[in-house]
């Protein structure tokens, strides 16, 4: 038995032990896990393969320069994660579940054996993801549900490489490497937001000292311009949520809160509009923003974003050295007490 396959077991025993209510949706999560390592495949054997497309041969090697610039220069686990490759015939892994109370900027917290609290609940059925999903609704909770591209396994299991995101430029190919293997670095029980935010703050760091070391200055401009386009469109995000939670704490009745909520997405929507209209580098919200905005929505963003100036911070203050930068990472953990915490679910 590989290590891979002992981890899936113990894995599997200690969840079952753990008395979770909902045994359906664990043993769906581990056969979901499972059926990622039936497809992978070494890396190295789909190199030698000559059925191998150039470009995904191409695309794999850039993958390794990837990884050893993480563990040499971002100073990242050197674990075995990204050395197999995986198609599973789809263009996403799983999907994310995001929910809230309607009259609540605060996602919903559902616990898990292992990992603790987080504010999301990922799927890979989308049956159960959709009788999840109604169950909310008419609970009359706001759901917003996103595609994932890639998710760390907080290395209990190898992450393979996968069709989801392979072809992507490398700028973005090597800072989704660079965020998942920062969950396998540091990870805080119990606080999304914490975790999201710092793994972020790797990528985008990371991507710009990638792109300095290539020599790809143009580009690097363009990225950081377009991490400054984004850093605006979440402040807009921010600015709305802090005055739903203002409205939400309101004694109104629900009609008028229900109607001002609306008029405060519809808002948002408009000035989005009007600050991406100044951009002359694209900030990847458009499409999000073509979506019907609602609570679960926005604090989606926050999640991830919410604590990033902060952590891009700490790495100044250490002078852009990544290992005394974790270090300073790990005792805000230890002085943090973590929100999600708070209002556990299961």
């Amino acid at each position: 038995m590989n290590n891979a396959a002992g981890r899936m077991i113990t894995g599997g025993l200690l969840l079952l032990l753990a008395g979770c209510a909902d045994t359906g949706y664990y043993l769906h999560s581990l056969q979901g896990q499972f059926s990622i390592m039936q497809k992978a495949r070494d890396i190295d054997d789909v190199l030698s393969d000559n059925n191998t497309s150039p470009k995904l041969r191409r695309q794999l090697q850039r993958v390794e320069e990837i990884r050893e610039f993480a563990f040499t220069k971002l100073t990242l686990p050197r674990s075995g994660s990204y050395t197999d490759y995986a198609d599973l015939g789809r263009p996403y892994v799983l999907k994310n579940l995001f929910a809230t109370d309607e009259f609540s900027i605060h996602l919903q917290h559902w616990c898990y054996p292992l990992v603790g609290c987080a504010g999301y609940r990922g799927f890979f059925d989308e049956q159960r993801l959709a009788r999840f999903s109604d169950k909310l609704h008419h609970q009359g909770k706001d759901v917003y549900i996103a595609n994932v591209s890639a998710y760390s396994t907080l290395g209990w299991f190898d992450d393979p490489v996968l069709n989801t995101f392979v072809y992507w430029p490398d700028f973005r190919l090597a800072g989704l490497i660079f965020h998942e293997l920062a969950h396998q670095r540091l990870y805080v029980d119990n606080d999304t937001t914490f975790n999201e935010s710092f793994a972020v703050a790797v990528q985008q760091a990371g991507v710009e000292r990638w792109l300095a070391q290539h020599g790809e200055l143009k580009r690097l401009q363009s990225y950081r311009q377009y991490l400054k386009n984004r850093a605006a469109v979440v402040d807009l995000i921010e600015r709305a949520r802090q005055r739903l939670d203002g409205l939400y704490r309101e004694d109104l009745s629900d009609a008028i809160k229900r109607l001002r909520k609306q008029q405060i997405f519809d808002e948002l929507k408009q000035q989005y509009r009007q600050l991406a209209a100044k951009f002359t580098v694209k900030d990847g919200f458009a499409r999000w923003f073509n979506g019907k905005l609602n609570n679960a929505r926005l604090a989606s963003v926050s999640t991830y974003h919410s604590k990033v100036k902060l952590f891009r911070s700490l790495l100044d203050a250490q002078d852009g050295d990544f290992e005394r930068f974790y270090h300073a990472v790990e005792d805000l953990a230890r002085s943090t007490r973590p929100k999600d915490a708070s209002v556990p679910e299961s």
